[in-house]
């Protein structure tokens, strides 16, 4: 007499060469941001150093003449609340300069002082090349490959919540980021 298996459930026995690969993938993704808040970290501890989030808001403005603190909280993944509290505290420091708006007075717009400007170009030139030197042993392919696996890595993320259930995001909703 022949017994019949049932296919075993996801996630019960040995791992397969994909699952394998996803394991390597998520060891390589933890090491990365663990990484990224060390050096979150050393940036905090130096006196008179901008943080990555405040390096986030500068960075957020090198392309535009000005923006809305809240379109620079949502592109440097703050609280509008933190944005605007960093955003004077440069503004005090003469990195960048804020007006508001003349087409709608609760608005403030934010721009970058030649100051600022200066401190956004010393940081690209410190990491760029860095960062090119990284990607260079990877094709234009596998490159979009690996950022379309952060894209669904950080809606995974964004849809998480505490206690293990998933987030109510609308698929219409556009992703952050």
């Amino acid at each position: 007499m022949t017994t019949t298996r049932s296919p075993a459930p996801p996630g019960a026995g040995p791992e397969t060469p994909a699952r394998e690969t996803a394991a390597e993938l998520g060891r390589a993704f933890k090491a990365c941001v663990g990484a990224v808040r060390r050096l979150r970290g050393r940036e905090t501890r130096c006196h008179g150093e901008l943080s990555d989030a405040q390096y986030g808001l500068l960075f957020g403005l090198r392309d535009h003449e000005s923006l809305p603190s809240s379109e620079l909280a949502l592109l440097a993944d703050l609280s509008p609340a933190t944005a605007t509290e960093m955003l004077d505290g440069m503004s005090a420091d003469g990195l960048v300069t804020r007006v508001r708006s003349e087409q709608d007075r609760r608005v403030v717009l934010t721009s970058l002082t030649d100051r600022g400007h200066a401190l956004v170009a010393e940081r690209h030139a410190r990491f760029a090349p860095r960062f090119e030197a990284a990607m260079s042993e990877f094709s234009d392919e596998e490159l979009r490959t690996a950022a379309a696996v952060l894209i669904r890595l950080r809606e995974m993320f964004d849809q998480f919540t505490p206690g293990g259930a998933h987030g109510s995001a609308s698929a219409s909703e556009p992703p952050r980021g």
